[in-house]
């Protein structure tokens, strides 16, 4: 069984820095020229990016190896049980539901 990431900061600190991770990103395709209406839908939500956050501070400390489908499952379910309030967002990302965003966890890889 795998050990918890560890904690880095409240959920309140970490959804401030998603949100200034996602005000970044909104603000360089707007200057990019992109049409706010045609990108909004594929960036992820402010939860979203947090669970993200937290899944890529796992794979740094476990040397850089991205997970395979069954580690993948077991990093975002240690991280419902470290931030309960994040469970929804965790269990909808690794639902069943297509996959229609870049970004998804599961949309590009045929490997999970």
């Amino acid at each position: 069984m795998s050990e918890s990431p560890s904690r880095r900061a409240s959920l309140e600190v970490l959804r401030a820095e998603a949100a200034d991770e996602l005000a970044v990103l909104v603000q360089e395709r707007l200057l990019g020229g992109e049409d706010p209406w045609d990108f909004m839908q594929e960036l992820p939500s402010v939860d979203e990016l947090v669970v993200f956050l937290l899944r890529a501070d796992e794979i740094v400390g476990s040397g850089g190896v991205r997970p395979d489908a069954e580690r993948n499952f077991e990093v975002l379910r240690r991280i419902a049980l470290d931030y309960p309030e994040l469970t929804r967002v965790v269990w909808g990302l690794l639902g069943e539901g297509p996959k229609y965003r870049r970004w998804d966890l599961l949309a590009n890889d045929p490997r999970l």
